[in-house]
């Protein structure tokens, strides 16, 4: 498996580096970029999809610590229209305002546990942390037709507008920036897109859980950075406080574990459309591998800033938050163990 960065990577890494650097509007810059279009096939009218092409996207936006809700508009949403057979051109141009709604207060980090149900195209239930549904002009929503809370089968899509009769959104501030809402439907009406959607639902969520991933490692590589900067001009006793021994080996533990996550995430961008049992054993090693790691640097991080780096003006604390929630995202490390061993058996 070849793990270096193709020319056209590199040229998408770079652009988004300099893009965000100076943009006032970060959504409408990658929109009028294209970047959208790399998380997709050109099958569906992008021109990438690869692991890597959405890890090289994700690492981007985490290392400028930029609140973009890209997972939860563009990159779920359009695989799963994209898994229904749908077109997604207003979606790689950026015009296009979705969300999706799957989780539910029961299935912690199951995807197969749907309580919502559908009685023909009405909809019913109540749907938890939706991230951009409050503007969203519509939303993908999973709900169940047929069969048990905890089937695999009988799990559908269906597209609810974003005013539509019986959607109730009660919105909320969420700790890694941007909003979410509780949404409640009753009897609501949906446009069906797909009858038996988990395996479209598993494919697309582990492609957002690489691009968690990804982010993630962009914001441990900014933490440690900073953190490097700062033992180099903060001084006690008259020279560098990185100058002495113990501080020195925790950095070099911090760079180390930041090593460790950038090759999960290469292990994880590689497989990511392996055969379903492959793809989420890789998933999950890296997953569990990232929420050690990225707790230890945050963790390691504000303790050699020392009180500066709690502070809100500084921006190691926002990094910081963003890195230890991004664990309890799409699984946390204790999730991820569970499965892994699972799927190792």
């Amino acid at each position: 498996m070849n793990f270096d960065l193709t020319d056209e990577q590199r040229m998408l890494q770079d652009t988004l580096r300099k893009a965000l650097a100076t943009a006032n509007d970060p959504w409408a810059a990658l929109a009028e970029l294209g970047v959208i279009g790399a998380l997709f096939s050109e099958g569906a009218g992008g021109f990438g999809g690869t692991g890597f092409d959405i890890a090289v996207v994700f690492e981007e936006l985490g290392r400028a610590d930029v609140a973009l809700p890209m997972i939860d508009r563009a990159l779920v949403p359009g695989l799963l229209l994209t898994a229904a057979g749908h077109d997604i051109a207003d979606v790689i141009a950026g015009t296009e305002k979705l969300a999706w709604a799957h989780g539910e207060l029961g299935a912690r980090y199951d995807l197969d546990w749907v309580e919502t149900r559908a009685d023909g195209d009405a909809i019913s239930g109540q749907k938890t942390v939706v991230v951009g549904a409050e503007d969203a002009d519509s939303i993908i929503v999973t709900a169940r037709h047929a069969g048990a809370a905890n089937d695999h089968t009988g799990i559908g899509l269906w597209r609810v507008a974003g005013d539509a009769a019986g959607l109730t959104l009660h919105g909320y501030d969420i700790a890694q920036g941007g909003r979410a809402a509780e949404l409640t439907l009753e009897n609501t009406p949906g446009e069906p897109l797909l009858p038996e959607a988990f395996d479209a639902l598993s494919q697309a969520v582990a492609a957002a859980t690489l691009a968690q991933m990804a982010e993630t490692l962009g914001a441990m590589e900014t933490v440690a950075a900073m953190t490097q900067d700062y033992l180099k001009t903060r001084k006690q006793f008259g020279r560098p406080i990185g100058s002495f021994q113990v501080l020195a080996h925790r950095l070099a533990d911090m760079m180390l574990e930041v090593e460790q996550a950038r090759s999960a995430v290469i292990l994880a961008a590689g497989h990511l459309h392996d055969a379903p049992a492959q793809r989420d054993l890789h998933v999950s090693a890296a997953k569990n591998l990232i929420g050690r790691a990225g707790r230890m640097i945050a963790e390691e991080a504000i303790q050699m800033h020392g009180g500066i780096g709690m502070t809100e003006e500084y921006a190691l604390g926002r990094f910081a938050k963003r890195i230890i929630m991004a664990d309890h995202r799409f699984g946390d490390t204790d999730h991820h163990l569970e499965r892994f061993i699972a799927l190792r058996a």
